[in-house]
């Protein structure tokens, strides 16, 4: 049994925004159905992801290894997809949350690059901010290499 869990935040608000690609590569892997792999998205908003991660974990009886999850990486140029056994949050909090309430860094993971802002918005406001339209028009595409990404790692 693996655990694949999603990054991003609860609400139509946050939807469409490049702080979400975790969510948008975890409905891509649930329409695969694929076997021995439970999907999580946490209701919970990007900082307290742990919280989520622990409460599966508890349920499941998994350990850290038998998760992958998947965030959006403002260090990563636009679209490049990364799959990493273990390592620091790199500044990302929701992965920073899951590290701290998990007490460990050997948690694989699938990093989506989102890039950074052109216009040097701050970096808050750039990763919760909507796709642009050259953006959007690769997301798919994007959606299906993380996805790929995960899936080959299963």
């Amino acid at each position: 049994m693996k655990l694949i869990v999603g990054l991003g935040n609860p609400g139509k608000k946050y939807e469409k925004t490049r702080h979400n690609v975790g969510f948008l590569v975890a409905d891509e892997l649930a329409s695969r159905d694929l076997p021995g792999v439970k999907i999580l998205k946490p209701d919970t908003f990007m900082n307290l992801s742990g919280q989520a991660v622990v409460e599966a974990i508890r349920q499941t009886n998994m350990t850290p290894a038998d998760i992958i999850v998947i965030y959006d990486d403002a260090n990563l140029d636009f679209g490049a997809v990364r799959y990493r056994e273990g390592g620091s949050a790199g500044g990302h909090n929701g992965m920073k949350s899951i590290i701290e309430l998990l007490g460990t860094s050997d948690i694989p993971r699938v990093r989506v690059g989102i890039g950074r802002s052109p216009h040097e918005e701050p970096l808050d406001e750039y990763v919760l901010g909507k796709w642009t339209k050259q953006e959007a028009a690769q997301i798919k595409d994007i959606v299906q290499q993380a996805a790929d990404a995960v899936e080959k790692h299963l």
